[in-house]
């Protein structure tokens, strides 16, 4: 029985140090997957390798595939949200406007979680205008997950060097314009 007890103790642990915490209210996963570099060589067609923050693959809320490590080398804004978020609806119109300001400069991409329905989610798209970035399916949980993202709505702003800073919404466009040029460029 002691051996039993002690066996539990030991699991118990194990278990314990498998959990995750966050440094950051509010930002923790989707359907995505982190990736490991494949190669331990370069590629000649890759510019820069990605940092680990990027490694990951989900879909896109039309169904095409998505890999993060697209993104090296960029300036990048993801945008947690979830279809039910009044916030999340109210700042819409803001990162549309944001991301036709900074046009190609800077990435944005739309991480669409905390909910398992994918037509809310499309509605949500299509009711704030935000058609026009990246829109990722993050129903599993896995993006919010990896990004350490615990609630919407949540930004994480990433500078070209893979480098990142947090944000938690409402943010208007000046405020998120403010957050881009201080940790993106």
């Amino acid at each position: 029985m002691k051996m039993f007890s002690l066996s539990l103790s030991a699991l118990a642990v194990v278990l314990t140090a498998c959990g995750g915490g966050t440094a950051e209210p509010g930002i923790a996963a989707s359907s995505a997957t982190v990736s490991a570099p494949t190669s331990a060589a370069p590629s000649k067609a890759s510019v820069k390798e990605a940092p680990a923050l990027l490694r990951f693959r989900g879909a896109k809320l039309d169904g095409t595939a998505f890999d993060g490590e697209s993104l090296a080398g960029r300036p990048v804004v993801l945008w947690f949200w979830a279809p039910w978020c009044p916030k999340c609806q109210a700042e819409g119109p803001a990162v549309a406007k944001a991301a036709q300001k900074y046009g190609d400069k800077v990435a944005f991409v739309g991480v669409a979680g905390l909910d398992k329905d994918k037509a809310a989610m499309e509605r949500f798209v299509s009711r704030t205008g935000t058609s026009g970035i990246v829109q990722l399916d993050d129903r599993t949980g896995a993006l919010y997950k990896h990004f350490k993202v615990t609630s919407q709505s949540s930004y994480l702003i990433v500078n070209p060097e893979g480098g990142s800073h947090p944000a938690v919404g409402p943010l208007d466009e000046a405020e998120l314009s403010s957050l881009i040029d201080k940790h993106a460029l």
